[in-house]
C-alpha cells in the first residue's frame, strides 16, 4: 500500500497485564479495544468509540467493566461503549462498526489503523488471535506507526522511548493531565480514551501546515511465512537471530511462524535444530528481518505453544548460518521450487529408487489415496554418504498441505521389506542432514590396520590398585551429599574430607552414579558388605519407602578407576558383584576419546616373540605422539596428521587427549607393513637381505591368518646384502 490512505483508525489496546513498553509481554487477555476515526482529507475527527472484552471463562474484566459503568454514570462522554464476550466478537463489533461510519461519511474507502508503536498489533492482536485460531480483519495487516511518522520530522527523537505526551507538546497539542502510567499495572480504561483523543490530534497536527505530512508505506505483518534456502556465504546480522528451546518434537517451521506471529520472519529464516541421531531435540533458529522484530520476539520468553512454555533467548548469525547455511547446487535446486510440502522418510532400503519412492507414494485406498509427488523424480532427494552410499533417508515435494498430509498417513507403510517413518520436514532440517552426511566422515574408511598383530595394549588403569574407594549405583536423582551420608551410617567417619564426589551426565544432571574416598581398603570393602543394595529413601521420607526411594548398589574400587570414569570414561554395568574381579571382569571401559566407534581393537593372541615386541614404545608415544601417515595413502592426505573428532559422538570429557596417533613411531627399528603382495612376492622383495631373525616368526604367523597380502615385519633402518645393495625401510 503506497497510496496516501482516506482514514486513519487511530487505535489503542489494553490488556489484563502489563502496559506501556511490557505490552503483551505476559501473554495477558485483550480486554479494551479504543478506536477513533480520523478524516485525512477533510481534518475531521470522528466520535470515539469503546469495546470492553469479558475474557471467556474468567472474571478478570469484572473490576474493568464495573468501573467503566460508573464513570458513565458520572460523565456525559459522547463516546459509543459496547461490552461483549470473547475476542471475536469484539473483532466484529470493530469491523462492523468502522464499515458502517466510513460508509456514512461517503468521502473514501481506503483505511488503515494506526497505534502508539508497534506493540499494540505486533505483540497484543496478532499473537492472541493466532492462539484462539481466528482471523483478523485484513485491516490489521498493515498499519502506521505514530511514532516513526512523527520521527520522519523529528528525527533526534528516540522512537522507543516517545511518548504520546512528548510528541503532543512536541506538536503544540492541548493534553488532558493523565496520571504517571505503571507498565506492570493493569492501565484504567478511562486512560485508554484520553490516549485516543490525543493521538488523534497529534495526526491532526501532522497533517496541518508546515508539515503537511503525508501518510504512506504503511507498517506490513507478514501474513505467511516464506520457506526458503540461505547460503554460507550470505551474511546474517547477529542482531536478528534468537533461539527457541522447547519447542514440541512434532512442531514444524510452520509452527514456529505461528508462535511469532505478527513478527516478520525473514524467508527461510527458521531452522530446526537436529541432534547427533539427525533428530530434532526441540530447539530452533529464528531470523527476523530486523533488529526491532528481534528485540519483541524476545519479549515473548516463556510464552506458550500449546501447553509447553517456549523459552526465548539471543543467538548469533553464525549459529543461524551452522543451522541453515548450505553450499550444495543439488540441494538449492531441490530446495528452489516455490510453495512446495517437505516430508522426510527416513529407514529406506539401501536399494531404494526413485521410482519405489514414486510407487509407493501413488498406491492406496481410503483414507491412504494416492498422493503425487510435485516434479515425479525431481522431486525426490535421497540423502548420501560422500562416497555415494545411501543413508536411507530421503526427502520428497509436495505441491500442497493436502497432498502432504495424504502422504503421511502412510507412516511406518511397507517399502521392500522395511516400515517407512515419515515426518514433515523444514527447508533447514535438508541442509542439516545434507551437510551433516556430505562432509567427509570423522574417521574416514580406510583399509584395516593390522593392530590385531600388535602387542595387546591395556588402556585401563592396573587392576592391581588398592580398592579404599567406594561406587554407589542407582542413586535417586534427588539425593543429596546428606542423603548419602545418611545412607553410610557409622561408616560416614571413615569419609576423607571432601571426598564425595557425584557424577554429572551430559547435560549436567545426576546419573545415579557417586564416587567416596574412604580413609582404608578394609574400610571400603566393609561398607560395600553392610550396605549393598540397601533402600535409600528420597528426602523427608525418614527412611520409609516412597515413591523415590530405591536400592543402591555398592561396589568397592580403586582411585584409577574413579578418575577414569570422571574423565569421561565408563564402568560396565554388567558385571557381579564381586571382590577378586580379573582384568576381564572389572567392568571398565576407556574414556570415548580411546575407544572411537570406528575402530575396535579386540585382544588377540601374541604372536610376536619377546625379542619383537622389545620394538614398541610405550603406551604413552602411542596416544600422544600423532604421527602423518605414508605417502600414497587413499584416504589421508600424506602431509596431514590423524586426529579423532570424538565430540561428535561424546562430549568432550575434562583432561582427555585430544589426539591420538594410531601408528607408534619405530625408532631405531621398526615395523614394516608390506599390503597387496602376494606370499612369493614378499618372499621376493626381502630375499637376499639381512633381516633379523624375529622377522621370520612374524612372517609365517601371516601365512596362517591371512591371504590379504598384508604382512608386518620388524627390520632395522637400513637392510644390506651381498654386492653392496641395501633395501631403505622407509622406502617400502
Amino acid at each position: 500500500m503506497t497510496a496516501q490512505v482516506d482514514y486513519l483508525a487511530v487505535l489503542f489496546t489494553t490488556t489484563s497485564g502489563a502496559s506501556g513498553d511490557l505490552l503483551g509481554s505476559d501473554e495477558k487477555d485483550l480486554v479494551q479495544l479504543v478506536w477513533q476515526l480520523v478524516d485525512l482529507n477533510n481534518k475531521k475527527l470522528g466520535k470515539v468509540n469503546e469495546v470492553l472484552i469479558r475474557p471467556e471463562h474468567s472474571d478478570l474484566a469484572e473490576d474493568c467493566l464495573g468501573e467503566r459503568e460508573e464513570e458513565d454514570e458520572v460523565e456525559d462522554s459522547e463516546e459509543s461503549v459496547s461490552t461483549v464476550t470473547g475476542l471475536e466478537h469484539a473483532l466484529n463489533q470493530f469491523h462492523l462498526r468502522l464499515t458502517n461510519e466510513v460508509n456514512t461519511l461517503g468521502t473514501g474507502t481506503s483505511v488503515c489503523v494506526c497505534t502508539d508503536g508497534q506493540l499494540h498489533i505486533r505483540q497484543v492482536l496478532h499473537p492472541e488471535a493466532a492462539g484462539k485460531n481466528l482471523a483478523l480483519p485484513e485491516c490489521f495487516n498493515s498499519f502506521f506507526d505514530l511514532r516513526k511518522e512523527f520521527r520522519k520530522h523529528f528525527p533526534s527523537a528516540d522512537t522507543k522511548s516517545l511518548e504520546v505526551q512528548y510528541m503532543a507538546e512536541s506538536l503544540s497539542v492541548t493534553v488532558e493531565p493523565v496520571a504517571m502510567l505503571d507498565p506492570t499495572a493493569m492501565l484504567a480504561p478511562v486512560t485508554a480514551a484520553l490516549q485516543v483523543q490525543t493521538m488523534a490530534n497529534i495526526v491532526l497536527a501532522l497533517l496541518s501546515e508546515p508539515l503537511r505530512h503525508t501518510f504512506s508505506n504503511p507498517e506490513r505483518v507478514t501474513e505467511k511465512f516464506e520457506s526458503g534456502t540461505c547460503s554460507k556465504m550470505e551474511r546474517v546480522c547477529d542482531n536478528t537471530v534468537i533461539r527457541a528451546r522447547g519447542l514440541p518434537w512434532q512442531s514444524s517451521d510452520q509452527d514456529i511462524a505461528r508462535f511469532f506471529r505478527g513478527l516478520n520472519i525473514a524467508k527461510g529464516g527458521a531452522a530446526l535444530c537436529l541432534n547427533a541421531q539427525g533428530r530434532r531435540n526441540g530447539e530452533a533458529l529464528v531470523r527476523f528481518v530486523s533488529e526491532e522484530h528481534r528485540d519483541m520476539a524476545l519479549q515473548r520468553h516463556k510464552h506458550h505453544m500449546g501447553n509447553r512454555y517456549i523459552e526465548v533467548y539471543k543467538a548469533t548469525g553464525e549459529d543461524f548460518l551452522k543451522i541453515a547455511g548450505g553450499t550444495s547446487s543439488e540441494v538449492a535446486l531441490f530446495l528452489s521450487r516455490e510453495d512446495q510440502v517437505i516430508v522426510r522418510m527416513r529407514g529406506l532400503p539401501f536399494t531404494a529408487t526413485p521410482d519405489q519412492v514414486l510407487a509407493f507414494f501413488s498406491q492406496g485406498e481410503g483414507p491412504k489415496e494416492v498422493c503425487p509427488v510435485s516434479g515425479d523424480k525431481d522431486g525426490i532427494l535421497f540423502v548420501r554418504f560422500p562416497d555415494g552410499r545411501p543413508t536411507g533417508d530421503a526427502f520428497v515435494l509436495f505441491a500442497s498441505e493436502e497432498h502432504a498430509q495424504c502422504a503421511l498417513r502412510k507412516h511406518k507403510d511397507i517399502l521392500g521389506k522395511r516400515y517407512i517413518e515419515l515426518f514433515k520436514s523444514t527447508a533447514a532440517e535438508v541442509q542439516q542432514v545434507l551437510n551433516r552426511y556430505s562432509s567427509a566422515p570423522l574417521i574416514p574408511v580406510a583399509p584395516a590396520p593390522l593392530v590385531s598383530v600388535l602387542p595387546s595394549v591395556s588402556l585401563l588403569p592396573s587392576p592391581g590398585g588398592v580398592r579404599d574407594c567406594l561406587r554407589l549405583r542407582g542413586l535417586p536423582y534427588t539425593a543429596t551429599i546428606e542423603d548419602i551420608l545418611a545412607f553410610l551410617g557409622e561408616y560416614t567417619h571413615d569419609i576423607r574430607p571432601h571426598g564425595v564426589h557425584m557424577v554429572v551426565n551430559q547435560q549436567g544432571r545426576p546419573s545415579g552414579d557417586c564416587f567416596i574416598q574412604m580413609h582404608s581398603a578394609e574400610r571400603a570393602f566393609s561398607a560395600s558388605q553392610r550396605v549393598h543394595k540397601q533402600v535409600m529413601s528420597g528426602p523427608g521420607q525418614a527412611g520409609k519407602r516412597g515413591l523415590n526411594s530405591r536400592y543402591v548398589e555398592v561396589f568397592p574400587c580403586s582411585a584409577e578407576e574413579m578418575g577414569l570414569v570422571l574423565m569421561g570414561g565408563s564402568l560396565s554395568h554388567t558385571h557381579t558383584h564381586t571382590h577378586t574381579r580379573t582384568r576381564s571382569g572389572t567392568g571398565l571401559s576407556p574414556p570415548p576419546c580411546l575407544s572411537p566407534p570406528s575402530y575396535s581393537f579386540p585382544p588377540a593372541p601374541s604372536i610376536l616373540p619377546a625379542e619383537a615386541a622389545g620394538l614398541f614404545p610405550p603406551i604413552g608415544q602411542v596416544l600422544l605422539s600423532p604421527r602423518p601417515l605414508g605417502p600414497g595413502h587413499a584416504y589421508y592426505p600424506a602431509s596431514t596428521q590423524l586426529y579423532m573428532n570424538y565430540t561428535a559422538y561424546y562430549p568432550s570429557p575434562p583432561g582427555s587427549p585430544n589426539t591420538i596417533g594410531y601408528y607408534p613411531s619405530p625408532s631405531p627399528r621398526g615395523v614394516v607393513r608390506m599390503h597387496g603382495l602376494a606370499y612369493k612376492e614378499l618372499l621376493n622383495t626381502i630375499q637376499g637381505y639381512q633381516s633379523p631373525m624375529e622377522a621370520l616368526p612374524v612372517l609365517s604367523g601371516m601365512i596362517g591368518q591371512s591371504s590379504s597380502g598384508d604382512a608386518l615385519m620388524p627390520f632395522p633402518p637400513l637392510l644390506t646384502k651381498q654386492g653392496g645393495h641395501y633395501l631403505d625401510r622407509n622406502m617400502l
